[in-house]
């Protein structure tokens, strides 16, 4: 049994309130067939949506069984709707890659039965489409894809049928098989529930709701039935035992079977993916080969070595870049080694850049003047540090350290 109780719901749109549901209070009992109609605006959709468990109102009361569902979360809905109701859809809503039978067993993998293909095939059956359980719905008309999505409402054996628009997209004659196939499941004892915009149709229910501005206009009885025959105590259960080993096989036979049924698509979304990745390791082995070769070359300057530069000059209003005006002399680096008691080493340096040439060779390369210690401080190759010092201790002379390119 449904009930509700002064139920509300209000959209906030900008700076106004409307009022979908305006306190629409009714009760529906086990077994009706019930359609409910009215123009746009009406709050029919509205109506819907909190009957099929969807959406919650925004104050009152709404019982489904019993039991007061207005304030559950989404989670506990879920399950609820799950166990309790069936929709069916005006657009059917049918996996166009899946058959008829896999789209009437898909809801068995969101609940706790197991995918069982018999009960399905015999839905199918029950429905008048037992010769076309393999059929797609491309290959079906709209009358049989609507009876497959019946039978996949049916799949969980639930207690409430939700049906929108069930024949607005279907000629005369599959309308009318429609609403034989739900006469015949309400005559079983299910209760169904009617969204409708067609006279026709909703007179065929048991009994016509009306709905107009946002609440109940009239209620009218059009065949008086036993009520409450089949009524039952609610028993759900909220528990989450996670996913079993068949759930997570079927979640992987659907991927794969999606993948397949496109391979371009699915190779091409494979090479972007792949060309990505690729792209990022790429980046990152980049980035760490330049972190590595600056901490190498940081770490050969040494933690304890301190560079003085002369700055920039000015001359004649124009700045000139750093140490092209040569400030520190010899005698600077005299008085700061023997003043400066924690100063070990001082070297004065002097850089340039100069063209090689010997015969009809040639290079331009860099060339630095400095003196004997500056290898030891700058931790030179052993080779040169030696040369350095045997030059110091014997007598100096002008001499010219060459790399294996000017050599060549």
């Amino acid at each position: 049994m449904i009930e509700f109780s002064n139920i509300f719901k209000t959209y906030e749109m900008g700076d106004t309130a409307v009022h979908a549901l305006n306190g629409v209070s009714l009760k529906i009992e086990d077994g009706e067939f019930v359609a409910i109609m009215g123009p746009s605006g009406s709050g029919k959709s509205t109506l819907m949506h909190i009957l099929g468990l969807l959406d919650t109102p925004t104050s009152g009361s709404y019982k489904v069984y019993g039991k007061e569902v207005s304030k559950l979360g989404e989670d506990d809905l879920a399950v609820l709707r799950r166990d309790v109701v069936g929709f069916i859809f005006q657009q059917f809503n049918l996996l166009p890659r899946m058959s008829a039978l896999e789209n009437v067993t898909l809801p068995l993998i969101y609940s706790k039965n197991d995918i069982d293909i018999e009960k399905a095939k015999g839905l199918l059956q029950r429905v008048g489409l037992g010769e076309r359980v393999f059929h797609k719905p491309n290959e079906l008309s709209g009358g049989q894809q609507q009876r497959v999505a019946i039978a996949r409402s049916l799949i969980n054996s639930p207690k409430i049928i939700l049906a929108d628009e069930p024949t607005g997209n279907l000629d005369t004659k599959s309308s009318n098989e429609i609403m034989d196939i739900l006469k015949e499941l309400n005559a079983q004892g299910i209760t169904v529930i009617l969204v409708t915009h067609e006279d026709d149709i909703g007179k065929q229910a048991k009994r016509l709701i009306k709905m107009r501005d946002g609440v109940v206009h009239s209620d009218e009885v059009i065949e008086k039935v036993k009520l409450g025959a089949n009524e039952e105590k609610l028993d759900v259960d909220y528990s989450n035992e996670g996913f079993k080993l068949s759930e997570i096989w079927e979640f992987f036979r659907q991927g794969f079977k999606t993948l397949s049924s496109n391979k371009v698509r699915t190779g091409l979304s494979m090479l972007g993916i792949l060309i990505g990745v690729a792209a990022v390791v790429a980046m990152l082995a980049l980035g760490k080969g330049a972190q590595t070769a600056i901490e190498k070359q940081l770490a050969s300057l040494g933690s304890n070595l301190l560079v003085l530069r002369p700055g920039a000059t000015n001359v004649g209003g124009a700045m000139l870049e750093a140490g092209s005006v040569t400030r520190l002399t010899l005698d600077d680096v005299s008085s700061i080694k023997e003043g400066i008691q924690t100063v070990k080493e001082a070297s004065p340096t002097v850089q340039g850049r100069g063209q090689i040439t010997y015969l009809d060779k040639n290079w331009n390369t860099q060339v630095l003047g400095a003196s004997p210690s500056y290898a030891t401080m700058h931790a030179a190759v052993p080779e040169i540090g030696r040369f350095f010092t045997d030059i110091e201790n014997k007598d100096r002379s002008l001499v010219a350290v060459v790399g294996l390119t000017i050599v060549r």
